[in-house]
């Protein structure tokens, strides 16, 4: 019987489940969003039951497209938005509040008081990250604080929290009845709470923080030979990487200096540095990018980007602009360029290499001239322009100058964004034939664990190229436009006086 490898991709807008072959190829897939909730401006929640309904219905769909059972699948994995946060009762499966997303800033207070001793740094050398409201650890908290009864309910050991890998796997393995209480190393590396150098908890960040480690899962390998649990019956669950992570392991960017960009919700730049944390002196984050089995971990240089595909979602949404996302490329297609405006998404303050959580969206330079095709346009030139500064960040920390990008993720079918893209980085672009490498890398962690694939070698032959673009623009136009988004930046930056 012809085996496959399953994959749980539990992003920020929707769930999907995949299914791939030896080759890497998509045997099947389905996907379903879920609700952003919103309660006051700056937060974001998610419903973790509703997430967990959708990852059911998505696994059963996408198992019935193909005529498949279980019992055809070798192993699972899972890869999951990172640094989105719940606390639940481990002894009825119920959340005790909604889940924190990444993008919510309600901590925004608890990491201005940490960082009073200390700056904004204060755990950089322990965990390779500043204090910011994207990580896990000020959420824990939060929810310690503001929601009844959740801290005594920890005292009691009734209490437990999860990033939404942890959530899935948890319930996918048993839930209230035994379900496995883990997460990888990936996923801990966003915390806020784990020593990058000893792959644990950190105790006096805990003790800091006023977070009881009972709460925390167990930390284990990306890819797990002594498998998690059993999902489906019998189908090991054994491989686990936060989403940015796993797109790196799925564009198989395993020698150092190898790096990607994967353009979704969000977007994220990962570069391999190998078996050294390299501290970064430039706004990017020191992560852990996968660890294999009992191999040691290797680390990345990441810069992270809050609202890139999220912007168009919010034109979709919020303005109307059109019906569906893909949309936006029409529109800015209608327009030779974006008429010198400039859209500074930063609706949850800036990430890298700024990390500041007092800026907010502008839209600057607007004229009577402008049209919504300017607006789409410069949405899309947005990312790019985020992008290369995060490039320009990562070349200075490591020294390495890329020659190439390797991208990733559902925007990469934006033909008009890839190629300005190209064009104000100067370097070629890459597209692999399995854009959707998110997914492929949670496989591959599960496939290596169960010996479905043999090594790293076997996935490098699965990696094949299906598009690449070509800078094709001036390098005094390069300059003079970069030099405008700066100027846009600024006027982004310090928006909120409290």
């Amino acid at each position: 019987m012809t085996k496959y490898i399953g994959a749980i991709d539990q992003g920020t807008t929707s769930t999907r489940f995949m299914i791939f072959d030896h080759a890497g190829g998509v045997i099947s897939l389905h996907q379903l969003e879920h609700q952003q909730i919103y309660p006051q401006p700056g937060w974001v929640e998610h419903d973790p039951l509703e997430v967990w309904a959708r990852t059911r219905e998505v696994m059963d769909a996408a198992l019935a497209k193909a005529s498949l059972t279980p019992a055809d699948l070798a192993a699972i994995g899972v890869t999951n938005q990172r640094e989105t946060a719940l606390v639940w009762n481990p002894k009825t499966g119920k959340p005790y509040y909604n889940a924190i997303v990444w993008q919510d800033t309600r901590t925004d207070k608890i990491c201005n008081e940490l960082a009073q001793a200390g700056g904004q740094d204060r755990f950089r050398p322990q965990t390779g990250l500043p204090l910011a409201t994207y990580f896990s650890g000020p959420k824990i908290r939060w929810i310690l604080d503001n929601v009844p009864g959740v801290r005594a309910a920890a005292a009691r050991g009734e209490a437990i929290f999860g990033n939404m890998d942890t959530w899935i796997i948890w319930n996918l393995t048993g839930g209230p009845n035994g379900g496995a209480h883990i997460t990888d190393v990936t996923n801990a590396s966003r915390t806020l709470l784990m020593n990058l150098r000893t792959l644990d908890w950190d105790e006096d960040i805990l003790r800091i923080l006023g977070i009881p480690r009972a709460m925390l899962p167990a930390i284990r390998p990306s890819s797990d030979g002594e498998f998690y649990g059993y999902a489906l019956g019998k189908v090991p669950v054994c491989g686990d990487l936060g989403d940015q992570q796993a797109a790196l392991v799925g564009q198989t960017c395993f020698g150092v200096g190898e790096a990607k960009n994967t353009y979704g919700t969000g977007c994220f730049m990962l570069l391999n540095t190998g078996a050294t944390a390299v501290p970064s002196r430039h706004g990017l984050l020191t992560t852990v990018a996968y660890k294999l089995g009992a191999e040691p971990a290797v680390y990345a240089l990441e810069g992270s980007i809050a609202i890139t595909g999220a912007l168009v979602q919010w034109l979709r949404d919020n303005l109307g602009f059109f019906d569906f996302s893909k949309h936006v490329e029409d529109y800015a297609r209608t327009v030779p360029d974006s008429g010198g405006i400039y859209f500074v998404p930063a609706f949850s303050g800036l990430f890298a290499p700024y990390w500041q959580s007092d800026a907010r969206g502008a839209i600057v330079g607007l004229t009577r001239f402008i049209n919504k095709g300017h607006i789409c346009r410069a949405a899309l030139e947005a990312t790019a322009y985020q992008t290369r500064e995060v490039l320009d960040a990562m070349e200075q920390d490591s020294g390495v100058k890329l020659t190439s990008l390797k991208a990733d993720g559902g925007m990469v079918h934006n033909d008009t964004l890839m190629q300005f893209q190209a064009d104000i980085l100067g370097v070629p672009v890459v597209r692999p034939v399995v854009a959707e490498t998110t997914a492929l890398g949670a496989a591959y962690a599960a496939g290596l664990a169960v010996g479905y694939w043999r090594g790293l070698d076997d996935l490098r032959r699965n990696w094949q190229i299906d598009r690449t673009w070509e800078p094709a623009m001036a390098g005094e136009t390069r300059a003079k436009l970069y030099r405008g988004w700066k100027k846009a930046i600024e006027r982004a930056m310090h928006w909120l006086e409290e």
